[in-house]
């Protein structure tokens, strides 16, 4: 966070904390209109930092999903009816359940365990007590779902890809069905059908099976290869991408139309799906916003928070100065440097005083003061399934004075399509990079050629300023760029020496 923050052990280490995207539980009322789903009433039900996911529905009124607490993940109950309260239905300090559903016929609930020896396995938790056995003793299970209280459909993990394995527990069998299949099985409403993905083929397909016969079926390709669907009714299938939800008819269709596109920054990622029995609620899963993590780290650092601090950081997080020159790598790494600055400092903030966002790109400019000090710097944050999985620092090692106003010369000169006045404002060297340091151009004719053609081109070409951060030499500008009637959001980071702008680092 900053620079006199100079890589800290926490008293534990910090390799326990989980890899797994930081992610949220979200519930909406379903309804239909004119045969398209409308979403209202959006609820986080799960409001915790770390993992929540899989949900599934004990019945109408319940959802079920893993959690983590305490450092693993158990399986929680949400009762909608209930006045929204929520309790633990199994406590495993020996490992961790995932994928929780409903067992036909039982009071009982069916999950992957993950014990800390590594041993994954398939276990049946009774509801009232929390007691659980194991129902598949000998396979690896990744993913199931009922057919009935005596059959399962399940993903088997064989060397490096899941298999489809269907088990009769009656007759104590089991059938391999198909090979390299995805996570995502869901019963067809209205018959007697189960749903795959298949990921032999370059384009994932959804398929379905018939337990009783074996018959395989093709349904419709997935869309953009997003594994996590469900089924609304006998006909319709709902998967999510990115902030969007989209729908397939199986029954007179052959493409994906757009459900709803969140605006809300708290959802990103979707993916997990889940509808009801009555098919009135429907539960998904999202990462977290960016803004949540950023925001998070701030408030506990100044907190002195160690742990909570470096939880919203990848277990992998690079640290470096911009643009890619090496602080260190690691959580372990990271927490080992912030204790040992904890411990010798008494009092130490920083303020956020200006911030743009690009995506899953926060890049803040930020105000320390560490034991009376004062610090300015800029950190640039990716952020990737929920956390931070790059830090990277802007420190004013040369102070200008000719920085922004060179800059915003060139600026002026791209909205008038002066090509001269805008090339007069770059260095003979400028070199042209894609973050973090991915060289795109180093020739300045070619470049001066390129946008000569660019602005010929777009005589309405124009580049709306939306926020600025200055830094020593650096400027950094948040650019909408605008032309044909299409809008490019873009950051660029401009490196000023001797009064002309030497390099130039585009976010996008």
């Amino acid at each position: 966070m900053n620079h006199l923050i100079i890589p800290i052990l926490f008293l534990v280490s910090t390799s326990h904390l989980s890899a797994q995207a930081n992610t949220e539980v979200y519930l909406f009322d379903l309804t239909m209109d004119a045969g398209m789903p409308l979403l209202s009433n959006p609820k986080n039900i799960s409001n915790n930092h770390g993992y929540d996911n899989q949900p599934s529905f004990l019945d109408d009124n319940t959802v079920l999903f893993a959690s983590t607490r305490s450092e693993q993940t158990d399986i929680k109950r949400f009762n909608i009816a209930g006045g929204s309260t929520s309790d633990w239905i199994s406590n495993t300090p020996t490992g961790s359940e995932y994928s929780p559903l409903k067992i036909p016929g039982k009071n009982s609930i069916s999950s992957i365990r993950l014990d800390l020896d590594g041993l994954q396995l398939l276990y049946e938790y009774n509801i009232p007590t929390g007691d659980s056995k194991p129902i598949l003793p000998e396979a690896k299970v990744g993913y199931h779902v009922w057919h009935n209280e005596a059959m399962l459909v399940t993903s088997v993990l064989v060397e490096n890809r899941m298999d489809m394995v269907l088990f009769d527990l009656a007759e104590n069998t089991s059938q391999v069905l198909e090979k390299n299949v995805g996570r995502s099985f869901h019963k067809i409403p209205g018959t007697d059908l189960i749903s795959f993905i298949a990921k032999s083929e370059e384009k994932w397909q959804i398929k379905s099976l018939n337990p009783d016969t074996k018959e395989i079926s093709l349904i419709a390709d997935t869309l953009f290869q997003s594994e996590d669907i469900c089924w609304l009714n006998t006909n319709t299938i709902l998967t999510g991408i990115g902030k969007t939800i989209y729908k397939f008819n199986t029954g007179n269709g052959n493409t994906w139309e757009k459900v709803v596109e969140f605006e809300l920054d708290e959802i990103n990622a979707i993916s997990r799906i889940a509808v009801n029995p009555s098919g009135n609620r429907l539960a998904f899963v999202a990462e977290v916003s960016p803004i949540q993590i950023i925001d998070r780290q701030v408030k506990t650092f100044n907190s002195r928070d160690l742990f909570g601090f470096v939880s919203c950081y990848s277990p992998n997080v690079i640290v470096e100065r911009f643009p890619n020159e090496p602080m260190y790598i690691g959580r372990d790494k990271m927490t080992e440097n912030y204790d040992r600055f904890y411990q010798n400092t008494k009092d130490a903030k920083v303020e956020v005083v200006n911030r743009i966002r690009l995506g899953n790109t926060v890049i803040d400019e930020e105000i320390s003061m560490v034991d009376g000090r004062k610090g300015h710097q800029v950190a640039i944050y990716e952020v990737e399934n929920g956390f931070i999985a790059s830090m990277r620092f802007i420190f004013p090692e040369r102070e200008t004075v000719d920085s922004e106003s060179i800059v915003q010369t060139q600026l002026d000169a791209y909205n008038s399509g002066n090509l001269d006045a805008f090339m007069a404002t770059y260095t003979d060297n400028i070199k042209l990079f894609n973050f973090p340091n991915d060289l795109r151009e180093d020739n300045r004719n070619k470049m001066e050629e390129s946008y000569g053609t660019f602005f010929k081109n777009n005589p309405d070409l124009h580049c709306e300023l939306k926020n600025r951060i200055v830094i020593g030499n650096k400027v950094i500008d948040e650019e909408y760029v605008t032309f044909k009637d299409s809008i490019i959001r873009a950051v660029a980071i401009y490196e000023v020496e001797n009064g002309k702008i030497a390099k130039v680092t585009f976010i996008r």
